[in-house]
């Protein structure tokens, strides 16, 4: 998992990205300037999803450079927002349910016991 800084935010850019070109350093930077309007080399976190859903990547500038993170699912799809929904940030939390595979919009707390016997 990224060691995601406190304070940071997770922005989603919603509908699906062309994920078949690489992303160098420029290409990175205008991605997130024009899909999500927002400036890339802040310290956040930006996430595209591909156009089959099984495909992500995270850019991330650390002060020192970009770093771009990518899991692609082997099976299943990540759960994403319409593109309705415009852009969307979800919390820190959020992305490790996202990348999991896990429903990040309602996660289910697994019942445990409270004492045994």
């Amino acid at each position: 998992m990224i060691p995601i800084p406190s304070g940071v935010k997770v922005w989603l850019a919603t509908g699906h990205t062309d994920m078949r070109k690489g992303f160098p350093g420029r290409a990175k930077r205008l991605l997130v300037q024009e899909v999500l309007k927002r400036d890339p080399m802040s310290g956040h976190l930006f996430c595209f999803r591909g156009r089959r859903g099984d495909l992500l990547k995270v850019i991330w500038h650390d002060g020192q450079g970009a770093c771009l993170y990518t899991k692609k699912l082997e099976r299943g799809r990540f759960l994403w927002p319409s593109i309705a929904d415009g852009v969307v940030t979800i919390s820190p939390a959020q992305l490790g349910y996202l990348l999991e595979g896990i429903d990040w919009r309602n996660p289910q707390k697994t019942w445990r016991p409270s004492s045994v016997g």
